[in-house]
């Protein structure tokens, strides 16, 4: 089954990513989105919804506890997501990141 990665404020004001089970009205493997203050302005952290108790991403938030539903998950937001919730590291360049993705030869790939 597929799920769409969305963006929710909850009702306590926690700001979460999660898979989106409309069917069943649940988010799936929620994750708490958290601002930290660096030195470039401010950075997002994705952490699992139970930390510190908790240190995977796992579980289920009814939808009666959603107050707002982003319309946008910005791309970068959600492949983090994924790939902190999966362990598996996602590539946006094409080829798994091996030659940038313009390679139009294939032996110039085998070369690197």
């Amino acid at each position: 089954m597929a799920y769409d990665v969305k963006l929710f404020k909850l009702i306590n004001g926690d700001m979460v990513i999660g898979k989106w089970d409309e069917e069943n009205d649940l988010i799936k493997d929620p994750a708490v989105l958290q601002t930290v203050p660096a030195q470039q302005g401010v950075q997002m952290m994705i952490l699992p919804f139970g930390y510190p108790f908790d240190n995977e991403i796992e579980g289920e938030i009814e939808g009666r506890h959603i107050l707002y539903t982003y319309q946008n998950c910005p791309e970068d937001v959600s492949t983090k997501y994924l790939e902190a919730s999966s362990n598996l590291t996602l590539s946006t360049s094409g080829l798994g990141g091996m030659g940038g993705g313009n390679v139009s030869d294939i032996s110039e790939l085998l070369k690197k």
